[in-house]
């Protein structure tokens, strides 16, 4: 592993319900406060659960001219908006990039939902000469890779990955292996989602996966409590610039932090349900453990997927103790999901930036809303309070339907 092309991060950008910057973001984190309240996209008076983590401060042509952003659905929209942030805080420069070095490998697990609800009351209502010729162009998951590649004129590889929930990382995954097998000097790699729709919110309500906390919006995502009733929708997106360490070295860019190892699996169980035994988990951070090079006891910090689901919460944690063994008991863990709601195949790239701000800032991000600790989820969650500490090596996980497991290995950057 030491003579592999390292991987570096060298940009970030977030578009979040606490905040459409990395600094908002972060510092709602830090400072415990909660991105959901009340659905106000559409109307939700008729529906079972009327919460979410909306992205209320974003405002697209802020960033993106106007005509681009009416060809966009508002997944891509995010995800074109926090690459622009990350790629200029890269000090990274349109004219000067090596544009057949520079890749692309984003995630989302669901795509264009607004525009595919859009366009099939379109042809409900109005008939099929209704449909706009640019529904299947704006809904499609790879619509946003697509779009970051022609705005930034990347002109490597571009591809789009959907594993649900896993999506993100899984795609951050792909970048790491991209630049290591010297395929591309620099990725644009996360993921983006904005399914706080009807159709989703009333599906997920339908399958019991949501709290229902309707009059307590900002307590109703809490991870790992004993009184959790389900996760919160939430949108939003996380980009990251992955670079060749070499390359930029030689640009003299600003390095965050370094992705040492990445691993992935499948629980080949139930299509929704995580198998209670971890095992998926456990062998995803085992695997990716082994890419880094580093033993258990290394390990300083874990952003846990965590999203408020009685059983998925209970597995992660005894996923964590198989991997982890004693020094389960020494690690921090927390959820951000508390803080913002579950971004769905965004929530990999706003955890992967969480942690490297942790890893910065030497500053773990409390699991918010944890007041009544379940007997089942008996770690260290660092509730409600942020907790100083210096942070060498760091996990983010990543758990979806359909049994897909992925984990990230971040440490700081050691010259």
């Amino acid at each position: 592993m030491a003579d592999r092309r390292r991987v570096v991060v060298t940009g970030m950008g977030a578009i979040t319900p606490l905040g459409v910057n990395v600094d908002t973001y972060w510092d709602g984190l830090i400072d415990g406060r909660s991105g959901v309240g009340p659905v106000t996209l559409f109307d939700v008076t008729d529906f079972p659960v009327r919460i979410g983590g909306e992205c209320d401060q974003f405002v697209p042509t802020d960033c993106i001219d106007r005509k681009t952003v009416k060809r966009l659905d508002r997944f891509s929209q995010f995800g074109l908006a926090a690459c622009e942030e990350a790629f200029r805080n890269a000090g990274l420069d349109r004219d000067t990039i090596d544009s057949h070095r520079t890749a692309v490998a984003f995630g989302s697990g669901i795509g264009g939902l607004h525009e595919l609800e859009e366009q099939h009351n379109r042809l409900r209502t109005k008939g099929a000469s209704k449909v706009s010729a640019f529904t299947i162009p704006k809904l499609m998951v790879n619509a946003v890779s697509g779009n970051i590649s022609m705005a930034f004129g990347a002109k490597g590889e571009s591809v789009a990955i959907v594993s649900a929930c896993a999506s993100a990382t899984n795609a951050m995954g792909v970048a790491v292996h991209m630049i290591h097998r010297g395929h591309a000097d620099i990725v644009f790699t996360g993921g983006a989602e904005a399914a706080v729709r009807p159709l989703a919110l009333s599906a997920f309500a339908a399958m019991k996966a949501l709290s229902q906390r309707n009059d307590d919006p900002t307590r109703a995502s809490r991870p790992f409590d004993r009184d959790r009733d389900g996760f919160v929708m939430g949108e939003g997106a996380g980009a990251l610039i992955f670079e060749e360490l070499t390359h930029a070295k030689r640009r003299d860019a600003p390095i965050l932090a370094e992705v040492i190892g990445y691993g992935s699996t499948s629980d080949a169980g139930h299509i929704t349900q995580p198998s209670q035994d971890g095992e998926g988990p456990a062998q995803a951070m085992r695997l990716a453990l082994i890419d880094a090079g580093v033993t258990v006891d290394q390990v300083d910090y874990i952003s846990a997927h965590g999203t408020s689901t009685p059983l998925g919460d209970a597995a992660e944690t005894v996923a964590i103790k198989k991997v982890f063994g004693s020094h389960a008991r020494d690690l921090v863990i927390s959820s951000i999901k508390g803080s913002i709601g579950h971004l769905l195949g965004a929530s990999g790239g706003v955890a992967a930036i969480s942690v490297i701000q942790a890893i910065r800032h030497a500053t773990v991000p409390p699991t918010i809303n944890l007041d009544n600790p379940d007997e089942n989820c008996d770690l260290d969650y660092c509730p409600n309070t942020p907790r100083d500490k210096r942070i060498r090596v760091a996990l983010t996980n990543a758990l979806g339907f359909g049994g897909h497991n992925a984990c990230l290995v971040i440490s700081r950057f050691t010259g």
